[in-house]
């Protein structure tokens, strides 16, 4: 039997990954050097997350607060890129057009096959923001959320809410019911 030989993937640096993705008809994320390809999101998806959007799109208006949809990519670190459902950057020197670095909100919105990441890789990676103020996951299959929320002294608290109770979102200031943020979705088709 002959030796098995072995093929190397390039790893992709930061810059390259960027570049690339100017021109990319399908999104990747970037984590360690590598893409991750970026499945298209359910109709619920969609709802909940232009739900938020629209909501706190509305409440950052006229301010120094910017909000972003799934299309606008986040930069955790120099190894880590990601996409997220929607999230909010306030620093004015956060303006780079295709990639941001300084989010005070993220929201993810569980899907089947991104629950996993959403709620320990990117929680981490997310935590270590330092104009992160909250992190905030909504499940899609229920009305239900976990803020994660950083205090004054840079403690991190988590929080469930569900039925009818209120998410707070630190920016712009804002406090959705879950009805808000469901609105229009039928449950009943679960």
């Amino acid at each position: 039997m002959g030796a098995r030989e072995s093929h190397r993937i390039p790893v992709l640096t930061l810059e390259e990954y960027l570049e690339l993705e100017k021109t990319s008809p399908v999104r990747h994320e970037y984590v360690g050097g590598e893409l991750h390809a970026f499945a298209g999101a359910s109709e619920r998806h969609n709802r909940i997350a232009g739900n938020v959007y629209a909501f706190l799109w509305t409440a950052a208006r006229g301010g120094p607060c910017r909000v972003f949809m799934s299309d606008m990519k986040l930069q955790v670190s120099e190894d880590q890129v990601y996409y997220p459902d929607v999230f909010v950057t306030c620093d004015p020197n956060d303006n780079d057009p295709y990639v941001k670095k300084n989010p005070c909100l993220v929201v993810e919105i569980l899907s089947p096959s991104t629950e996993s990441m959403d709620r320990r890789e990117k929680l981490i990676a997310y935590r270590s923001l330092p104009e992160l103020e909250a992190y905030v996951i909504l499940y899609q299959d229920q009305k239900r959320a976990i803020r994660h929320v950083r205090d004054e002294h840079g403690a991190w608290w988590r929080t469930e809410v569900a039925s009818e109770g209120l998410v707070t979102f630190p920016f712009p200031a804002l406090e959705l019911s879950l009805s808000e943020i469901y609105e229009g979705i039928d449950f009943s088709s679960s």
